[in-house]
């Protein structure tokens, strides 16, 4: 293990929960680094939390562990496990659709749960409602300081039990590609979709293309208008509208130095549908 703990959680920082799990880790071994992915997690939002660790996971060295806490079920009979990713990555959360995205898109080559009774905090067995604290970030530091092993955490489960939240499909017609707005660059607001550069592309879009973009809320049309597909930012005027391949390699729109999410009342989940309509010759 390489000693690096990264905690994920929809705490905030605003209280002390994020720095108790923090004091937990370096209880066990004061060497850990430990970094924060996000605490800003949208509250008991499981999609989110499972989206934001596809975005971040593969990005740190081998052997990172990870400690993913949005737990609306905590102290029911939902199982606390750690996932290990084809990548090599450890994911230590509750098994209760935070896995999603890295189960389709990176994928999870095992799975085990984790002992509690064993693995956790001690004195800590009378609180049942921080398990962030008393089990995940206990058992993520003692794996990442090597002080068990993955095997010791617990019995393994079938990775095809793992629970999963809906991910939106992607629908190709004769003229046009429709996704979902899957979640936001939330500083900048550019929408990000589930749309990849691969699908798009193969629609035989190119750049400097003027696209037709159609984004509805169910059944409401959000906002219907032609926009530029450009490489980066550069490529319009501040102010004007972008479509843009992200970090992530999807498809999303932008306002350059604007927020579009905000400019047109924008929101993301399934039923946010965005869709890239080629023009008819």
């Amino acid at each position: 293990m390489n000693k690096i703990l990264v905690l994920q959680s929809d705490f905030g920082l605003v209280d002390g929960a994020v720095a108790a799990m923090t004091g937990v880790a370096h209880e066990v071994e004061m060497n850990l680094k430990i970094y924060n992915l996000t605490h800003d997690i949208t509250p008991y939002h499981l999609w989110e939390a499972s989206y934001r660790l596809f975005q971040s996971v593969e990005y740190w060295p081998v052997g990172t562990v990870f400690v993913s806490v949005v737990d609306p079920g905590v102290g029911s009979s939902r199982k606390s496990v750690v996932a290990l990713t084809e990548g090599g990555h450890y994911i230590v959360t509750p098994d209760n659709g935070t896995l999603t995205h890295l189960k389709k898109f990176v994928g999870i080559k095992s799975v085990r749960q984790i002992e509690e009774n064993t693995h956790r905090r001690a004195q800590s067995q009378y609180s049942h409602t921080f398990h962030g604290r008393d089990i995940y970030a206990y058992t993520g530091a003692k794996l990442a300081s090597g002080k068990i092993s993955f095997e010791e955490v617990g019995h393994e489960n079938p990775v095809d039990e793992i629970i999963e939240v809906e991910v939106g499909q992607v629908i190709k017609t004769e003229n046009s590609i429709i996704g979902n707005i899957d979640i936001l660059d939330v500083r900048f607001g550019s929408l990000w979709t589930n749309i990849t550069r691969e699908d798009f592309l193969s629609m035989g879009f190119d750049y400097n293309d003027k696209i037709e973009v159609l984004i509805k809320n169910g059944s409401t049309i959000a906002y219907n208008n032609r926009i530029k597909f450009g490489v980066s930012f550069a490529d319009v005027h501040v102010s004007e509208q972008i479509i843009y391949i992200n970090s992530l390699l999807r498809m999303a729109v932008a306002i350059n130095q604007g927020n579009f999410a905000k400019a047109y009342n924008i929101g993301t989940g399934l039923h946010w549908t965005i869709e890239f309509i080629k023009e008819k010759v």
